[in-house]
């Protein structure tokens, strides 16, 4: 018998970090819904990391008896083109 999956999707917010101690470059990955965080040497290692400690926490609010938070659902992103005709200075 198949276990039913609900997809919960989650805003995470990445951005380049040093780690303490050593000041090696690193990516932080921050879920401001549920309040976690963690990293990885690159981007999609903080993706990965991120993704398995929301997994994990929302098993435990679960086991706990925890109503789970929801993103809303009026949230939306979009992407936009630039022109690369000028210069910017992304930060």
């Amino acid at each position: 018998m198949k276990k039913k999956m609900v997809v919960l999707n989650y805003k995470v917010i990445v951005e380049p970090d040093e780690r303490v101690g050593t000041g090696e470059l690193c990516y932080y990955a921050y879920c401001p819904k549920l309040d976690i965080a963690d990293d990885g040497d690159t981007i999609n290692d903080a993706l990965a990391n991120i993704k398995e400690a929301i997994e994990l926490k929302l098993e435990f609010m679960a086991d706990m008896g925890e109503e789970v938070p929801m993103e809303r659902d009026d949230v939306m992103f979009t992407s936009v083109s630039i022109p690369t005709s000028r210069e910017f200075n992304f930060v």
